[in-house]
């Protein structure tokens, strides 16, 4: 029997980095794509995996990391990320090209160019990491909450298209995580970040990891199709218990 294999992008940090780990725990050899390259050969030195470079907005980078994966099993499209949190009226364009470029067409490159190799696993999954903006809405986030509702979208509309074939679709819908996300978001400024998860108990990388694996470990006629999950200090965007 050949070794399993799983793409995961965004793997740099959080819930990338997570994911790539508890996958190799399953005996997945993990193909872990990202910017910042030498966090990701760093990462796939240590899980056995193998790391290759790889920016979503760019269609040469992402047809170079695809080309150089010969077999896909599973496929976590989790690159994104937010910038700003601007009203429409101030919105910045170039805030909501960035977010756009990442989220929606970042996650049709790499789908789209890694089908037809899931399809031909035999046995394929395809896990899109959304958010709960992916549902909702919040004043100030129409930039990011309009770009992780079509990549929704995207991976929605593929669930019926691929009906009939072998390939599983989940998509993960995850509320307050502490990860990097809110360092993007804020330019860097980590007071204003920390804020953000100030008096709850967000949830962690890991958490997600463990759905991810969890999803992954589940027999071929088992779809899991939308998993929300939000820290119990949590009951929406902007809607926090404090302390």
């Amino acid at each position: 029997m050949s070794i399993r294999t799983a793409v995961v992008t965004g793997a740099s940090s959080g819930i990338g980095e997570a994911t790539a780990r508890e996958l190799a725990k399953q005996g997945y050899h993990v193909y872990v794509g990202a910017r910042r390259f030498e966090r990701v050969q760093a990462l796939a030195s240590e899980i056995g995996g193998t790391a290759l470079e790889l920016d979503v907005t760019s269609d040469e980078s992402v047809r170079a990391f695809t080309d150089a994966i010969e077999h896909v099993d599973v496929l976590v499209n989790n690159a994104g990320g937010a910038k700003g949190l601007a009203s429409v009226a101030d919105a910045d364009l170039d805030d909501w090209r960035w977010m756009w470029e990442t989220n929606v067409l970042g996650t049709l490159r790499v789908t789209k160019a890694l089908l037809p190799k899931l399809v031909a696993s035999g046995d394929g999954l395809i896990v899109t990491v959304t958010s709960i903006a992916a549902m909702l809405t919040y004043d100030n986030g129409s930039g990011y909450t309009s770009a992780k509702h079509a990549q929704a979208v995207v991976h929605r509309t593929l669930r019926g298209e691929l009906l009939g074939q072998p390939v599983r679709l989940t998509e993960i819908a995850p509320g307050a995580v502490e990860t990097e996300f809110s360092l993007v978001r804020f330019d860097g400024d980590a007071d204003r970040a920390a804020k953000v998860y100030e008096g709850i108990d967000p949830l962690y990388a890991q958490d997600i990891a463990e759905i991810v694996g969890f999803v992954a470990s589940r027999p071929s006629h088992v779809n899991l199709d939308t998993i929300v999950v939000k820290p119990r200090d949590q009951a929406g965007p902007g809607s926090f218990a404090r302390r």
